[in-house]
């Protein structure tokens, strides 16, 4: 993935468990520039969802799509080789977890796949203070990690905008109540990185609320330019 350009990213939190695979083609092929893929442990946010296994039929299912993993998990220092070994492209850890951070960081990059941060709606952006340089994105919660279909968190539109003059080489996503008019004004905040499950998984049509998002964040990030 080309760093600062726009990826919508469909979260597969959202998508019909029983025809994954399905849903997994139907979003790449609706114009996705990748997928999202939320792992939670049942202890570091109260609900349980995959194991690497469900990534590897994802990687199995779509060979060809990018995969952003975000590890809500009370160790991702341990759980990253896993999910890495599976297939994921982007692993995602929490600033926090009650692990080393920057040693889970630098295992990530050493292994060859791109390293994020993500912080909570209760955790201020200057704690990506000290891990500025360690990691390829930083990853900005609109709402409270641990379930989908949340309302987004207004609170979060000036979190990206501090986080986006404090990483400028970064990517900057954004994960919760995303929407094309949600994500247009994150967009204008600084984030590059939308992603957004009931909103497009519900969709009548995927392609069109994919190609209707893109064209209003395209819109404002020029007119922002």
């Amino acid at each position: 993935m080309k760093s600062k350009t726009l990826q919508i990213l469909p979260s597969i939190l959202s998508a019909r468990m029983g025809h994954l695979a399905e849903d997994c083609r139907r979003a790449m092929d609706a114009g996705a520039d990748g997928l999202h893929v939320d792992i939670m442990d049942g202890h570091f946010v109260p609900n349980l969802t995959m194991g690497p296994d469900i990534l590897r039929a994802v990687r199995e299912a779509v060979p060809q799509a990018y995969l952003h993993v975000h590890l809500m998990v009370m160790r991702p220092d341990l759980y990253a080789p896993k999910f890495i070994e599976a297939g994921a492209d982007t692993v995602l850890i929490h600033a926090e977890a009650p692990c080393d951070v920057k040693a889970a960081l630098a295992a990530i990059r050493a292994s060859g796949k791109r390293a994020g941060l993500t912080i909570c709606p209760e955790t201020p952006v200057a704690a990506l203070a000290e891990y500025k340089g360690l990691a390829d994105e930083a990853l900005i919660m609109t709402v409270h990690p641990g379930f989908g279909g949340q309302s987004f968190l207004e609170s979060g539109v000036p979190k990206i905008e501090e986080a986006a003059r404090m990483w400028p080489a970064a990517d900057i996503s954004v994960d919760g109540g995303i929407n094309a008019e949600t994500g247009a004004r994150c967009a204008a905040a600084g984030a590059n990185v939308l992603l957004a499950g009931s909103f497009l998984f519900k969709a009548a049509d995927m392609r069109d609320a994919i190609a209707d998002m893109r064209w209003k964040i395209e819109s404002v990030r020029k007119a922002g330019g």
